[in-house]
């Protein structure tokens, strides 16, 4: 019973640093597009020294489930939790990557006052911070359906990335001088589409974690 509980309690811990984990992401992507809105450079810096932080609890989590892993002996459920904690900071730590990306480009463009596309991007990043707490909070609730739910936003991401293509290739079009600016824009636009994938696979570790069935959300 004892061994049992310190069990729990060591879960509670990784919990406790992977809701860490994504408010810091999620800190780094809404500062980043800040930067890019404002042309702060300085706050694009901020971003980028935040994944740091990011880094460091992935080292931390994965470390310590691999702890639990070698002198638990987990079986079942347990053991898919623990497994799925390995895939939960992964993708974390692929989204934060990706945070990092906007954040450089924030820091390329923030001298440049010509064709910036900001709607589309936002947007894209708002249903991206929706996506990393719903994901998060989902696995931690060992709720499937939600993660089902969560899941079901990155379509909003695609759909707001396909139309933004669409828009750019017109535009450079008929302003092919601005073409290398322009096809930045695209660039940060693949960044968030990606986050959006990394939050789908998140939901899919919840959903093989509780159920145990391999699914493609």
């Amino acid at each position: 019973m004892q061994a049992r509980m310190h069990f729990m309690e060591e879960l509670a811990r990784l919990d406790h640093d992977i809701l860490a984990m994504g408010s810091k992401v999620e800190e780094n992507l809404r500062k980043a597009l800040e930067a890019l809105k404002t042309h702060d450079a300085e706050l694009a810096r901020e971003a980028r020294a935040g994944d740091e932080i990011v880094n460091a609890l992935q080292l931390k989590v994965e470390d310590q489930a691999a702890i639990l892993i070698a002198t638990q002996q987990p079986v079942a459920r347990d053991l898919r939790e623990l497994v799925s904690i390995l895939k939960v900071t992964d993708n974390l730590e692929r989204a934060g990557d990706h945070a990092v990306h906007l954040a450089k480009a924030a820091i390329k463009l923030a001298e440049e006052r010509g064709f910036r596309q900001f709607d589309r991007i936002e947007a894209m990043v708002e249903t991206c911070c929706a996506m990393i707490r719903g994901a998060v909070d989902a696995w931690i609730a060992h709720d499937p359906d939600e993660a089902r739910r969560v899941a079901a936003l990155d379509e909003t991401i695609d759909r707001e990335h396909k139309a933004l293509v669409h828009e750019v290739l017109d535009f450079i079009k008929m302003h092919p001088d601005l073409s290398d600016r322009a096809t930045r824009i695209l660039s940060n636009s693949g960044y968030l589409e990606r986050f959006g994938d990394h939050m789908t696979n998140i939901c899919e570790a919840t959903v093989w974690m509780v159920e145990g069935a391999h699914v493609e959300l």
